[in-house]
């Protein structure tokens, strides 16, 4: 029996992109060299972090975000998930976790929207 504490997130000092899983049949591959910015907010307790890539937003739900933040900072982020809720009891206090995720597609602006 493993006695590691689960993560929601890695950090890998050679990615190139980041896999970010929404279920466990479902993930995301987005490059690094697509990342726009990203902003951290707290509510309460909770914050919440919003990636913009080229041509997805992806918002983070959860508690201790700011390493996940910093290792996006130094292009080392390179996996994100939810922590299932039978795990979380098992984190640290002061460590990340994640609750939600949700990943949308940026629609492109067509040259006719521009227009208007």
């Amino acid at each position: 029996m493993s006695t590691k504490s689960p993560e929601c997130y890695t950090t890998d000092p050679k990615a190139e992109c980041l896999r970010v899983e929404v279920s466990p049949g479902h993930s995301f591959l987005l490059p690094h060299d697509g990342f726009a910015f990203a902003e951290l907010k707290s509510e309460a307790k909770e914050q919440s972090l919003r990636l913009v890539f080229a041509e997805h937003e992806v918002v983070i739900r959860g508690y201790c975000l700011r390493r996940i933040e910093t290792a996006l900072q130094r292009m080392e982020l390179s996996f994100l998930a939810k922590l299932p809720d039978s795990q979380r009891h098992l984190i640290a206090e002061g460590q990340p976790m994640v609750r939600e995720i949700v990943v949308t597609e940026m629609k492109p602006v067509t040259e006719q929207s521009q227009l208007n």
